[in-house]
């Protein structure tokens, strides 16, 4: 019997390119009829809520997405049951480019100078070599490994803080919850681009944008809930830091009212840091669907009892 993979809330062009990836495999868009045989494996993004409840027999999980806190916390997958983040050269890619290209942009006041413009104002500022600069990065996994490596190869002064005190050559480690602090300590430029868990949840506030240097920046490629937005927009307001970019918030689509829509230091991008590419995508599900049916490791197996 063909094994059966259904692509939540799918689309015809994206099951063309699973069939055309996994031919001997049945492919599905559509919940299977009462009676009609289990599925085996569920390729989901943010699913609707009861979905994954409603397939109990489901044997592997694959995300489309490099974050998996959503399906965790919604309580409705069997301990058991092993969950697959998503993780290829494209998201790595896509974020080392967003990342680099915020922080080059503060770097060199590109931003400040199209203000400027604006007004008509022809006003040189200070311009600082990236060995001038002390960079930041939360996270040494797929994609802060990359963004670190790229820093360096720039020439920034990096430092890469994780939980588990991961090096990057070039890079200065920290590791552990103490550590938190010495790494963020005068940083020109602080990047967040941790998992969220119960563990790393507002962990980005007021203590460590006070210990970034005077007039430093805020990138934020990870998730909202991260950050606490009332210190942020604080230290922003305050001046300690100069200005921020967040790609993802704690509501999405970010509502009207939000008051990071109108803060005239503060971007906001619609979570477009690292999309997944399906063509990419799905040639890494694919990988990861044989493996589990070779009885062969799968990489970014999810740790439930870490969140990632």
């Amino acid at each position: 019997m063909m094994k059966r993979l259904l692509i939540a809330e799918g689309s015809e062009d994206l099951a063309a390119l699973f069939k055309a990836a996994l031919p001997a495999h049945e492919i599905l868009i559509d919940m299977p009829q009462p009676g009609e045989a289990p599925i085996d494996y569920l390729v989901v993004g943010r699913p609707k809520a009861a979905l994954m409840a409603a397939l109990p027999e489901v044997k592997l999980i694959l995300s489309l997405n490099a974050g998996i806190e959503h399906l965790l916390r919604s309580g409705e997958i069997a301990a058991e049951t092993p969950i697959v983040r998503m993780v290829d050269d494209g998201l790595a890619e896509g974020m080392t480019e967003w990342v680099l290209a915020e922080a080059l942009s503060w770097h060199r006041n590109i931003r400040l100078y199209e203000r400027f413009q604006r007004e008509l104002r022809w006003q040189p500022q200070a311009e600082k070599l990236a060995h001038e600069r002390v960079v930041t990065i939360l996270g040494a996994g797929a994609l802060g490994t990359p963004v670190a490596r790229h820093f360096v190869a720039f020439g920034f002064n990096t430092r890469v803080w994780s939980r588990s005190g991961r090096t990057v050559e070039g890079a200065q480690s920290f590791a552990g919850r103490d550590s938190l602090v010495a790494a963020v300590t005068g940083a020109d430029i602080l990047v967040n681009l941790l998992p969220l868990t119960s563990e790393t949840e507002n962990i980005v506030g007021a203590e460590l944008f006070n210990a970034q240097a005077k007039g430093g920046f805020f990138i934020n490629g990870a998730r909202g809930g991260h950050v606490v937005d009332t210190d942020l927009i604080a230290a922003v307001d305050s001046g300690q830091l100069s200005g921020a970019v967040l790609d993802v918030f704690r509501i999405e689509p970010l509502p009207e009212s939000d008051p990071f829509w109108q803060h005239p230091d503060i971007r906001v991008s619609p979570h477009v840091a690292a999309p997944t590419h399906p063509r990419i995508a799905v040639l890494e599900i694919a990988r990861n669907v044989m493996r589990f049916e070779r009885g062969e490791a799968i990489p970014h197996l999810v740790d439930k009892t870490r969140g990632y």
